[in-house]
């Protein structure tokens, strides 16, 4: 009998923001990952890297404005070494959960490469900011490097394109080290978006959506659930406001119904409620569960969070 394949989308509160934030949220999150590999689930985790690619962004940034002598660090190289860090520590935390529990399975982080439209409307229309606060001088310098800028409270800031993922370059690997039974980190980040030239694979100065990603992820490995970790436990309608509704279960019908009414903000819920529509589409197998993972928990249940179906 084959095993069902989910797969878990850590968010910003799954990880932290510092790096002891991080060790100590990946220790959590391994027991919510654990709690499904003894379920005898095949596992996939993608994961959110908003603070540390941001903080490897301005890193980079300030070295070359100290030492102009190096080569700028592109946006897709920071992302590939967001992945790296984050897959590091939640692959050991979740290697040492299983042992713990006397489970010995391989987890492994696989750098992922997602590519990308060209002619996506995004690139048209940034709204990612990233990156450290510049002044009006340097803001002007880099947009005549091409780059855009926005000025916010602080100062002025970079801002990148959010494309939304076409493919998932490396997903032959991930199925097969699924298919060998084992635990796969991938899309970090939303994966390092590339877009294709040929037989060349060009890093794009991009941000891919992370949930959209996860989305993805969980459709082309053939999913039959996709976990949503963040930092509501459930869906909410009217949120923060007095008659805040949480939600236990929904349709993708009544999903989509609730966007036309502009219930779920952009940025934050809406990303995660459209992955679950497309993701869903009209398949009956498939399903979504948004929640939070809680520090008294150990994953989340089925009576927790809130679920989506057709």
């Amino acid at each position: 009998m084959r095993k069902k394949k989910i797969v878990i989308a850590l968010g910003h509160d799954a990880l932290g923001t510092t790096l002891p934030e991080q060790k100590l949220a990946t220790k959590r999150a391994a027991k919510a990952v654990a709690d499904f590999i003894k379920d005898d689930y095949q596992v996939a985790i993608s994961h959110s890297n908003g603070p540390q690619v941001g903080m490897i962004h301005t890193a980079m940034a300030e070295f070359c404005r100290i030492y102009p002598e190096y080569t700028p660090t592109p946006m897709s190289v920071c992302s590939a070494m967001s992945q790296g860090y984050i897959g590091y520590d939640l692959q050991n935390a979740i290697r040492t959960e299983l042992l713990n529990r006397g489970i010995y399975k391989t987890v492994s982080t696989v750098l992922t490469q997602v590519s990308v439209d060209p002619y996506d409307d995004a690139f048209y229309q940034p709204t990612k900011v990233i990156g450290r606060v510049m002044t009006e001088e340097e803001a002007e310098a880099e947009e005549k490097k091409g780059n855009h800028t926005v000025k916010t409270d602080e100062g002025y800031r970079r801002i990148v394109a959010a494309p939304r993922p076409m493919d998932i370059v490396e997903i032959d690997a991930i199925r097969a080290l699924l298919d060998a039974d084992q635990v796969v980190i991938a899309c970090g980040g939303g994966g390092i978006p590339v877009l294709a030239q040929g037989n060349k694979l060009k890093g794009a100065s991009a941000v891919i959506e992370k949930d959209s990603a996860a989305g993805k992820l969980a459709d082309l490995i053939d999913a039959q659930r996709l976990v949503i970790l963040t930092g509501v436990e459930k869906v909410c309608l009217n949120f923060g406001r007095e008659n805040e509704t949480p939600l236990d279960e929904m349709t993708v019908s009544q999903a989509k119904e609730y966007i036309a009414e502009m219930q779920f903000e952009p940025g934050t819920m809406l990303p995660k409620i459209e992955t679950a529509i497309e993701f869903i589409g009209n398949s009956a197998v498939r399903s979504v569960l948004i929640t939070k993972l809680e520090s008294n928990q150990e994953r989340p249940k089925g009576s927790v969070g809130t679920l989506i179906h057709k």
